[in-house]
């Protein structure tokens, strides 16, 4: 650490954060969500950039590892969920946002799944420089 506090600055080393590529229309779906599960989102995705873990991110089933995480976040009778992926080196994708519509189960809906696969593939070629 370097200590310019003389100058008002205090330089962290091993304190960079990754950046956060939104994938798709994954922003605008987040930012249509209330408030609150907008921040509780926000936080779970501050830590993954900075290389930690939220609480409450859980690995996605179906992917293999916990490269793929999902935040859940109940709000006034509804569930709103945040999956990103951790998995690739240089920055952190925000793979889809969504508000779970089926009332039955807790499983993610297929539909969704599809779509974080589509996603996960296009965030991977991207991550290497790849069109697609």
């Amino acid at each position: 650490m370097r200590d310019y506090s003389h100058m008002g600055i205090i330089e962290f080393m091993g304190t960079e954060t990754k950046p956060l590529i939104w994938v798709a229309s994954t922003r605008k779906n987040l930012k249509a969500m209330p408030e609150d599960v907008q921040d509780v989102f926000g936080y779970a995705l501050h830590l993954a950039q900075a290389g930690k873990k939220h609480p409450d991110a859980k690995p996605l089933r179906g992917f293999g590892s916990a490269g793929v995480l999902e935040v859940v976040e109940d709000n006034a009778g509804s569930t709103y969920r945040a999956v990103y992926t951790v998995r690739l080196a240089n920055a952190v994708y925000v793979l889809h946002c969504f508000q779970k519509k089926s009332k039955q189960g807790i499983a993610t809906p297929k539909a969704d799944m599809d779509v974080i696969r589509e996603r996960l593939k296009a965030a991977e070629m991207h991550s290497r420089g790849e069109q697609s």
